[in-house]
């Protein structure tokens, strides 16, 4: 977060492209939220498909606008330790899924009555022989935040209590005071147009090419 601060504002994120980044997450946490029966298969996907919306937003708040997202932890509406545990923990899934982890391996039928219902599963400690003692700590901080705010809880509750701290935090974005719990975020929906289609496509394929060519030279870096 150092780095961050001393970065702030350098190439940030456009204010467009985190709102089309926000919406793509909230509709696809409302998704897995939506009423009915999934198999384990169909579930495991829109696991997927929100954690990266997540993690893609709450990545792109911390590298281009730490001080905005620093504010929305300070809110009083927020429960700001068991939103960064719960963040964390997704980091991990995101880093789990980027080696190939199966989505599935994360999923399990929440315990009592509903069927239609699905929880993070507990997972065993992470291998992690092949990484530096530094990436090893980041690693294991990440898979304990797992287990301790993620492993056999709701998943939609999960989703839910970080997407909504995300879109306080993009509110902030650009000046402007943290929205109150339920509160509309004061940005209106993304325009519509294929200008801003195009515009907010161009960003998210760099950002995702820097993510990959970070996260590639991250592992060569880790090997010994």
């Amino acid at each position: 977060m150092a780095w961050n601060r001393e970065h702030a504002g350098v190439a940030a994120a456009p204010a467009v492209a985190i709102d089309w980044s926000v919406t793509a997450m909230t509709e696809a946490a409302g998704r897995l939220a939506a009423p009915g029966a999934w198999d384990l298969r169909r579930a495991a996907a829109a696991v997927s498909e929100t954690v990266w919306w997540v993690t893609l937003v709450d990545a792109t708040l911390v590298r281009y606008h730490p001080r905005d997202y620093e504010r929305a932890l300070a809110s009083k509406a927020v429960r700001r330790r068991k939103t960064e545990e719960a963040l964390e923990g997704l980091r991990y899934v995101r880093n789990q899924m980027g080696r190939s982890v199966d989505p599935a391996e994360f999923v399990c039928p929440a315990a009592g009555d509903d069927s239609t219902a699905w929880a993070w599963r507990a997972l065993p400690e992470p291998r992690l022989g092949g990484l530096t003692p530094r990436a090893r700590q980041w690693e294991l901080s990440r898979y304990r935040a797992y287990q301790a705010r993620l492993a056999g809880r709701d998943i939609v509750r999960t989703f839910a209590r970080c997407t909504e701290f995300l879109e306080q935090a993009a509110g902030l974005v650009g000046g402007g005071a943290p929205p109150g719990p339920g509160t509309p975020r004061l940005r209106g929906p993304p325009v519509h147009d294929t200008a801003h289609r195009l515009g907010w496509s161009a960003w998210r394929r760099r950002h995702q090419a820097r993510s990959r060519t970070s996260h590639y030279r991250r592992q060569a870096a880790a090997r010994p």
